[in-house]
């Protein structure tokens, strides 16, 4: 589970894949905070919206999208 920039917490999957294995919904990646958190959290997870990343760039997925059955 990691902090998300919005006050929420998501649960994101353990390695990154590249942007075109991800569908849009579950793109994620984890951004380093800068200086020191009062929270002693250093990394948050932010959506990966607007620009779209190359097919090859690295996205952390939700956790959700690798546990969806396999018949949807």
């Amino acid at each position: 589970m990691y902090p998300t920039n919005y006050d929420r917490w998501v649960s994101l999957a353990e390695v990154a894949l590249p942007a075109k294995d991800v569908p849009e919904p579950f793109r994620w990646r984890l951004t380093k905070l800068p200086g020191r958190s009062l929270a002693g959290l250093d990394v948050v997870a932010v959506r990966v919206r607007g620009l779209d990343p190359l097919p090859g760039e690295p996205v952390v997925p939700a956790h959700r999208m690798l546990c969806l059955p396999a018949d949807r």
